[in-house]
């Protein structure tokens, strides 16, 4: 009876007055709701958003192996440095050597790396894009200056002990990422975030940055690389100690490793067209101010 009021009502429009029955239930202590009752609908997710939410989930799997990987390349060069290599100082000596592969791994690397990948953070999109190219540009200018203070620890250790400077193809790919790493970044201030660049410009650099971006990448693993190789041969001939794997030539050979696997993350993460940073705005709306309705 009332499953045929409720159809009635919701035919006509009109609620209908009680049945008499409808007493009698409440007479008898029966409990009736008030309401009529509500049936539980299942919204099924657009295919396109659980697609969308299965990408995100890989990228964050991504990055955080990236940061991992970022955290133990440090920690082991400076590992083998202050504990193999007998630490740190500024004086000409040998100590001042090993502030070369700890800034060198740490700029042209690590920080370049976790620069790279900043525009690539879902949390970034959506948002004023102005704030997160400040954050990059800072974080490659970081970056490039560690390398630059790097380069000079190892040109005065040479210049002290009276070594050749750049005459090993680890120097020549290490100058090479260096001097490549300042001209992408002035080029890059000067056509991103200066305001008087135009769009034009922008659309023709943004390319060219992302493929120079990725190649100094992989000029800087190349230079780390072969670095650790040179100075493993260096400080490991007496013996033939580096054909025995000791424990320093097991933790530089794991640095590499290491270096190579935080690169691959890296341009994993910086190729993958599914992780880009939807450019649904104009490049020129950071700077353009909002006018205001006057009254």
């Amino acid at each position: 009876m009332l499953a045929a009021k409720y159809v009635d009502e919701m035919t006509t429009g009109v609620p209908l007055p009680p049945s008499p029955s409808y007493f009698n239930m409440v007479e008898c202590g029966s409990e009736i709701s008030g309401e009529p009752e509500k049936r539980e609908v299942r919204a099924y997710k657009n295919p396109t958003d659980l697609v969308r939410m299965r990408s995100t989930v890989s990228f964050y799997i991504c990055y955080l192996l990236c940061l991992c990987l970022g955290l133990a390349c440090l920690v082991c060069v400076c590992l083998w440095n202050s504990r193999w290599r007998g630490g740190f100082a500024w004086d000409g000596s040998s100590l001042q050597f090993n502030w070369h592969p700890v800034l060198m791994v740490t700029g042209l690397v690590v920080l370049y790396g976790s620069g790279a990948v900043l525009y690539r953070v879902p949390l970034t999109w959506g948002q004023n894009k102005l704030p997160w190219k400040l954050l990059h540009a800072t974080l490659m200018l970081l970056a490039l200056v560690l390398a630059i203070i790097g380069l000079c620890a190892v040109f005065d250790f040479h210049n002290a002990k009276h070594i050749a400077n750049l005459y090993s193809l680890h120097s020549w790919i290490g100058i090479a990422a260096t001097a490549l790493f300042a001209i992408q970044w002035v080029v890059g201030i000067a056509g991103f975030l200066l305001p008087c660049s135009p769009t034009s410009l922008r659309k023709l650099l943004k390319p060219v940055h992302v493929w120079m971006g990725g190649s100094i990448l992989i000029l800087s693993i190349a230079a780390c690389i072969s670095g650790i190789n040179e100075k493993l041969f260096f400080v490991l001939t007496e013996n033939q100690t580096y054909a025995k794997l000791p424990t320093e030539a097991l933790l530089g050979n794991s640095l590499g490793v290491l270096i190579i696997a935080f690169g691959l993350v890296v341009l994993k993460i910086v190729s993958n067209p599914e992780w880009q940073r939807p450019d649904s705005r104009p490049e020129d709306i950071d700077y353009t101010p909002v006018p205001r309705e006057e009254n």
